[in-house]
């Protein structure tokens, strides 16, 4: 997820689609391997200020202990995520 400069936010989501798929304004998820893990953050780096953009990366170490609940509606490319 990210919270970014207005200016930013369009160049921060075209990096972060091209690795994860987005689901509702500022959040993306999905699978993603170390390698490409990397690029998206040294991308992610190279388009945001440090010190007035925030970035967070949730990882989890198995799938088997996270669950996904939406309330209202649901956004995004949801449809894509397995």
């Amino acid at each position: 997820m990210y919270d970014v400069n207005a200016k930013r936010t369009n160049k921060v989501l075209k990096v972060c689609r091209k690795y994860l798929t987005w689901i509702q304004n500022s959040i993306l998820e999905g699978e993603i391997t170390e390698s490409n893990l990397f690029k998206l953050k040294q991308e992610v780096k190279s388009k945001i200020v440090e010190g007035e953009d925030s970035v967070i990366i949730y990882t989890f170490k198995s799938m088997n202990y996270s669950t996904r609940e939406t309330l209202g509606i649901k956004k995004g490319g949801e449809e894509k995520f397995l």
